[in-house]
């Protein structure tokens, strides 16, 4: 009776002692494994901006010349758009605006003329008027008054031919804004990607028909990639705009990728669920944008890849070093 009193004792402290093992783990790992105080860290899922390559006027889909997963260069084509109609519409605006030239023309050859009649008309006035002033009757008042008629008629037409320079002109402006307006909407039809980056999604195929501003691709801006944590108030005070970081990714456990921590969320949140923290998920916290450092993208674009798990380390203390089994791993 007394060995079994004694064994059921024993059960239990061996259980005490598990528990207690067991909460005390749980404990050290909540608090970071022994990290130290000046280093925060949090789990996250590598993110990159993703870009919306639209077209800027409506159309169909002629053909799209990259797949979901391509890389892109800045500045590649990535998709045109049927420009038939377009191309019909610029050849008759080439012609209206060659139509307005040749009609300036003629009216700055009809100006041409009309000065010549304004000088002829002129000197046979002058000429009645001498000889009428000094002879009245040599010439009859009547034929004074036909020639000054006659100049004035010719001063009016030259006018008249003045202004139809000035109005072909104004037909050229407005032929050529014509075209330069077609040809700016057919340089539109042609879609490039202002960035380098990846593929996301292709959202449609050729032969569809889009509106205004239709999405044509996905791209994932490949030199803004980063990691999203959360942290406690107590931490996320302590994180200053431009801190160091380290990021440990789960596919490439031997390498501490160097980051910066770009943004700190001014207000507080409640911790999405999809993002696994080491605090309670009813706390309170704030948002962490830790940024891949630019010139380690450049080098490792085609390495790069969204949506793989990680943990960022981030520094409180500039002076802080880095937990044991971050400083051990390689940089890239």
């Amino acid at each position: 009776m007394a060995d079994k009193t004694f064994k059921n004792r024993l059960i239990i402290v061996i259980i005490f002692v598990a528990v207690a093992g067991t909460a005390g783990w749980l404990w050290l790992w909540n608090k970071g494994e022994g990290q130290p105080e000046d280093i925060a860290s949090g789990n996250g899922r590598i993110e990159a901006t993703e870009v919306d390559i639209a077209t800027k006027n409506k159309g169909r889909i002629a053909e799209i010349l990259c797949h979901e997963g391509d890389f892109l260069q800045e500045g590649q084509v990535v998709a045109r758009i049927d420009t038939k109609t377009l191309e019909a519409m610029h050849r008759q605006a080439e012609a209206s605006v060659e139509q307005a030239r040749q009609a300036k023309k003629y009216a700055q050859a009809l100006v041409q003329q009309r000065k010549s009649e304004v000088v002829v008309t002129r000197k046979d006035y002058e000429r009645s008027q001498a000889t009428y002033q000094s002879n009245k009757f040599a010439i009859a008042a009547k034929q004074l008054d036909h020639d000054r008629a006659a100049m004035e008629a010719a001063a009016a037409l030259l006018a008249e031919a003045e202004a139809q320079v000035l109005q072909s002109e104004a037909v050229i402006n407005v032929s050529l804004g014509k075209k330069e307006e077609i040809e700016s909407i057919l340089s539109d039809c042609v879609i490039t990607t202002p960035i380098r980056g990846r593929v996301l999604y292709r959202l449609v195929e050729p032969g569809e028909i889009l509106p205004d501003g239709g999405k044509v691709l996905t791209v994932l801006d490949l030199s803004d990639v980063y990691m999203t944590i959360f942290l406690p108030t107590a931490q996320a005070s302590r994180v200053r705009i431009g801190a160091d970081a380290r990021l440990v990714f789960d596919a490439l456990p031997d390498i501490a990728v160097p980051a910066k921590v770009s943004f700190v969320a001014p207000n507080a949140q409640f911790t999405p669920k999809a993002v696994e923290t080491r605090t309670e998920r009813e706390k309170l916290m704030f948002r962490i944008k830790v940024k891949i450092a630019p010139e380690i993208l450049m080098s490792h674009l085609e390495q790069v890849k969204t949506g793989v798990p990680g943990v960022a380390y981030v520094r409180l203390d500039p002076q802080a070093q880095w937990p044991e089994d971050v400083r051990h791993r390689k940089l890239p």
